[in-house]
């Protein structure tokens, strides 16, 4: 399902062995986290795009009932191996592939997705966030983690090492999550630097009511790929 990272799965985990690159990244998933356990739900944690399971690990070890999913196999061979007490399934940030392993009765409590939605083509990427607000519960979590972009409202693709790959506005972002039925609670991007070629943020967003809110004249997304 993913060819390019099956290739390079084990020197991902050789350039990536530890869960975060920046204290940023470490900070943005404990406090998403920590919403996740003040909203009380049950649910799992489905963390879309797992890769080798350590931040899947981590959100174990903060107390967080947790379900990996990555569509590169031989990501979760390694993630399997690293932690084979963890959950792990074959599957995309689509719901569909995923669902199975929960069960009828375990309905997920948020979602992760860092750097992975990117990997998404970006006109499916609204009806993947509105799959996650259809079956998330009122109170449930999102926190998204990807490349952007400043400036004019845009969606661009760029030259990722492994498999293609867009940035987006975090503008952008938040209207699809919008559009859906999330409301942002708080964003943080961070400037590129001798590691990071382009600003990256993370978006949190939280399911509030049962029904998709009303959105407001202007706040269309009218760019190109969006």
């Amino acid at each position: 399902m993913q060819p390019g990272y099956d290739r390079l799965a084990v020197q991902y985990e050789d350039a990536f062995p530890e869960p975060f690159r920046t204290p940023l990244e470490r900070h943005a998933v404990a406090a998403f986290a920590e919403r996740v356990r003040e909203s009380g739900l049950p649910g799992p944690v489905v963390d879309a795009g797992c890769g080798t399971g350590h931040v899947t690990a981590e959100l174990a070890a903060a107390g967080v009932p947790v379900l990996g999913v990555d569509p590169s196999e031989a990501m979760l061979g390694i993630a399997r191996d690293s932690h084979p007490q963890l959950r792990f399934v074959q599957g995309t940030a689509d719901p569909t592939t995923w669902q199975d392993a929960l069960g009828e009765a375990e309905a997920p409590s948020a979602v992760l997705a860092r750097f992975s939605l990117i990997h998404l083509a970006p006109d499916r990427v609204p009806g993947v966030v509105r799959s996650w607000a259809q079956l998330l519960p009122v109170g449930g979590v999102v926190l998204v983690a990807f490349q952007a972009v400043d400036g004019g409202r845009a969606v661009v693709s760029f030259d990722h090492a492994v498999a293609p790959a867009w940035r987006w506005h975090p503008d952008v972002m938040a209207d699809h999550l919008h559009r859906a039925g999330f409301t942002e609670r708080w964003r943080a991007v961070s400037r590129p630097d001798a590691e990071h070629r382009f600003p990256e943020c993370h978006l949190l967003a939280v399911k509030e009511t049962a029904e998709a809110p009303p959105v407001p004249v202007g706040r269309g997304c009218s760019v190109d790929g969006c």
